[in-house]
């Protein structure tokens, strides 16, 4: 099954590091503003979604859905329910981590909705990467420079890191204190995370504090 892409509106700089990221056969599906990453991406919309409030709504022949402008759902959110309606069950996010702190939490909460459908997704900025740690172990490679555990949903209990400057075994992180801050992968060695019962926020960071 092909992963389906969904490129939303927030600023993108590093776009080379984005490519490198991008399969062949990616399904895309931009959304509004994120029209304006098509040319820097090179790949073309399969499917556009949007209220257009952020960019004029092409003439294209290519498949679109418009939208109400007052709706429950964003652009985004719409996209990738629409996108699960459709049979994809592997998703990349990009374009959705931006100056608007309440789009990107909602954004990054897409994440914990694909996870509990058994769908794995991640989230590409220009300095990291995103993915929930929940039922099957995460891999850590040494190639970035920090990795975090966040809670952003619950308790998480039963945590274990393996392979790492501060190991963990059989810990907790609770929403209320995020102590996974900045954690480091040991030379030459792949950290493993995983979680016994809730989920966590894994962020991988290259290059940056």
């Amino acid at each position: 099954m092909q992963r389906c892409v969904i490129v939303g509106g927030a600023g993108i700089r590093e776009y080379q590091q984005i490519r490198k990221s991008l399969r062949g056969d990616d399904w895309f599906v931009y959304c509004d503003g994120g029209l304006r990453h098509v040319q820097e991406l090179g790949r073309e919309p399969n499917l556009i979604v949007g209220d257009f409030d952020s960019h004029e709504q092409p003439e294209t022949d290519t498949e679109m859905i418009v939208l109400p402008r007052e709706k429950d759902d964003t652009d985004t959110v719409y996209a990738v329910k629409e996108a699960v309606r459709r049979g994809f069950r592997e998703f990349l996010l990009i374009g959705v981590i931006g100056e608007r702190f309440d789009h990107t939490f909602g954004n990054v909460s897409l994440l914990l909705y694909l996870d509990a459908l058994g769908i794995p997704a991640c989230i590409l900025d220009d300095y990291s990467e995103m993915r929930i740690v929940s039922r099957e172990t995460a891999e850590v490679k040494d190639d970035c420079s920090w990795f975090s555990l966040l809670n952003i949903s619950g308790t998480a209990k039963g945590i274990t890191i393996l392979n790492a400057k501060y190991p963990l075994e059989d810990g907790e992180i609770t929403s209320e204190y995020q102590y996974g801050i900045s954690n480091e992968v040991l030379p030459g060695k792949t950290a493993c995370v995983s979680v016994r019962e809730g989920q966590l926020l894994l962020v991988k960071v290259f290059g940056q504090n």
